[in-house]
């Protein structure tokens, strides 16, 4: 089996990072957000990751047709083990850059990929984890930025693809995870399963 037996691509997401990540690499999903109520019972990144990514994927494949491959993902920024979540504020925001700014933090990003079959569904559930290093930030620096409409719909607060770019010194691992979805590995694994 290739991908061209694929019917359809749904990613189990509203983000429109992920989409244009997948548009990049010639995938178009349909968008099907969880409306799931989201339960974590972990507080290590990876576990949180996977559990959640997973759970979003598994609810959208409820529903889907056989000939049908689900995405879930989801992304969280830590640093020393602590979950930086999307801020709730711009105060949070700022809270959370003044944490990251100069040092390095990581950036997990758990896929599940579901493909329904006629018969059962194949499951995939992997980690992506980037190190990301930060260029010591001012304190007008930090409050502009935190002070932006950016940082507001991402974990960590921050977009590594938007104005943030300035203060990133390096990255050890996937950009693209970054952004929101490992899609070289994305497209590996899809490939793998449709064997």
């Amino acid at each position: 089996m290739d991908m061209k037996q694929m019917k359809k691509l749904v990613l189990a997401s509203a983000s429109p990072r992920r989409r244009e990540l997948l548009a990049q690499i010639g995938l178009t999903p349909l968008i099907e957000p969880s409306t799931l109520e989201e339960k974590v019972t972990s507080s290590i990144p990876e576990a949180v990751v996977s559990e959640l990514s997973s759970q979003k994927a598994q609810d959208v494949a409820k529903h889907q047709e056989p000939g049908t491959l689900v995405i879930g993902a989801d992304t969280v920024v830590a640093m020393d083990q602590q979950i930086l979540l999307k801020p709730v504020s711009h105060e949070d925001a700022y809270r959370m850059i003044s944490m990251l700014q100069g040092r390095d933090h990581q950036v997990y990003t758990g896929v599940t990929l579901i493909y329904c079959g006629q018969t059962e569904k194949k499951v995939k559930t992997f980690v992506e984890k980037t190190d990301v290093t930060l260029y010591p930030m001012s304190e007008e620096e930090i409050k502009t930025y935190a002070f932006s409409e950016e940082p507001m719909d991402k974990a960590g607060a921050y977009g590594i693809q938007g104005n943030f770019a300035a203060f990133v010194k390096g990255i050890d691992g996937d950009y693209n995870n970054v952004v929101g979805l490992p899609v070289g590995r994305v497209f590996q694994e899809i490939k793998g399963m449709l064997e």
